[in-house]
């Protein structure tokens, strides 16, 4: 899926508009694993996680499959960014990390439900340490911030769903239908994610540049459809009740599964 992503407009759009997770989240993860030497940040995107993680281990590997997205990792002296295009092999991305049994934590963070999940999950259970090694995935999919803006908000991503791709269903129902195959750790299991809101200050601006950055607005565009057009920005804005640039309570709809080997 790097190609959905390679764009680096998309790019800065991306870096620009996601919202950010809370520190809990990083601590509440890494007091499951009692070593803290390696952390791996799979489909980092523009290092947000990797950065969180890295205040709880030595080190973070982060990667992804595209370049612009790695060329706007955030600066961190314990994150190392890498470019993994899809052509590499298992052998050199296990490589990578340090070799079987090396990683104490992997994160995914709004990415595992592009990945091919037998080899990825194959990946997993060969370079976490064992028995104590942890994998945690995450995303996100609706926003709510009030009566008003709700309905806008809906009528957007309805019309913006033909033009995602098939895996968007994986965040349509929360990660409930998404494949894991590891023992609980006690956030989230197989077809019971754990939901979280994800409470952020933020503008129109900022959910208007969150917009830019779907793959489906990019999609349409090349097919010559427009989705967030002046009537479409104009009925946001309406629906906002303020300056673009005013912030409000904006709630992401959240969910998490984390999982150890199962031996």
């Amino acid at each position: 899926m790097a190609g959905l992503f390679d764009r680096q407009l998309q790019a800065e759009a991306y870096a620009n508009g996601r919202p950010t997770y809370p520190s809990e989240w990083y601590s509440k993860i890494a007091d499951l694993t009692p070593n803290r030497t390696l952390a791996w940040d799979v489909g980092t995107g523009n290092g947000q996680a990797a950065i969180g993680i890295a205040e709880h281990y030595e080190q973070v590997i982060a990667t992804d499959v595209s370049k612009p997205q790695i060329e706007h990792g955030i600066p961190h002296p314990k994150v190392r960014y890498v470019h993994t295009p899809p052509s590499m092999s298992k052998d050199e991305l296990a490589s990578l990390v340090g070799g079987e049994g090396s990683v104490d934590l992997i994160i995914v963070a709004q990415a595992v439900h592009w990945f091919d999940f037998p080899s990825f999950y194959s990946l997993v259970n060969h370079v976490l340490r064992k028995p104590d090694g942890v994998i945690a995935v995450w995303g996100y999919r609706h926003v709510s911030v009030d009566p008003v803006f709700d309905p806008v908000m809906k009528r957007f991503n309805d019309i913006a769903l033909p033009f995602f791709h098939p895996s968007i269903g994986y965040l349509e129902d929360s990660y409930r239908r998404l494949p894991f195959p590891f023992e609980s750790v006690g956030i989230g299991s197989e077809g019971n994610p754990l939901l979280l809101d994800l409470p952020q200050e933020t503008s129109l601006d900022g959910i208007l540049n969150w917009l830019r950055s779907w793959s489906p607005v990019n999609t349409a565009k090349e097919k010559g459809v427009d989705l967030l057009s002046e009537d479409v920005v104009k009925e946001f804005e309406a629906a906002w009740g303020g300056p673009s640039d005013m912030k409000r309570t904006v709630i992401h709809k959240a969910f998490m599964i984390a999982g150890k080997p199962r031996i």
